[in-house]
């Protein structure tokens, strides 16, 4: 049965995971990943949310992986009868330098504020009330529409609305004690 509905989400993750990579097999590769994930251990969808909920989370961090992974890499063309040493030897002119550079890190002190930000972010996230939290993270980062939020959590637009707005305010005061001001104070 599980495969069965997992079978019936491969057409919306499938697209989801093309958009996000701009690549056909990587996206193939990511949800095919993400089936096996939930395959493997059916016993950690609990059933609080719906499945495809459930299989979106875990391909989004399957696809932040393939991300990740892509701008560790460079991609190296290889022809059928070429060898990997001529393939990495047209990377580099004759006299040693790249023919193409990689790009260089544009600010790591800003990477590295940023993921702090984020950080500080998933703590106040966490310091929500549970169902604050979830509507939350199901709008903004599951990107889910208000009526599928509703759908789900069996709530009126207009109670999530509000549920929302105490998130952002809960969140925006949060944010303004961890980090707005400890930005300043520095």
């Amino acid at each position: 049965m599980l495969e069965e509905q997992l079978a019936q989400l491969r057409t919306p993750l499938l697209r989801f995971a093309r958009q996000q990579l701009r690549d056909e097999a990587l996206a193939e590769d990511a949800v095919s990943e993400t089936f096996l994930a939930i395959l493997e251990r059916p016993d950690s969808f609990g059933g609080q949310s719906s499945l495809q909920t459930y299989a979106t989370g875990i391909l989004k961090h399957k696809l932040i992986d393939q991300l990740r992974k892509r701008g560790r890499e460079t991609q190296i063309e290889v022809d059928d009868d070429a060898a990997i040493d001529e393939a990495i030897d047209r990377l580099f002119q004759q006299d040693g330098h790249w023919v193409e550079p990689p790009p260089a890190w544009v600010n790591p002190e800003r990477s590295l504020e940023q993921r702090q930000f984020f950080e500080t972010l998933q703590v106040c996230i966490d310091r929500l009330p549970p169902r604050l939290s979830r509507i939350f993270m199901l709008r903004e980062w599951m990107e889910l529409e208000v009526e599928a939020i509703c759908r789900e959590l069996g709530v009126s637009e207009s109670n999530c609305g509000v549920m929302l707005y105490r998130a952002r305010m809960q969140l925006r005061e949060c944010l303004s004690l961890r980090w707005f001001q400890q930005q300043e104070a520095a």
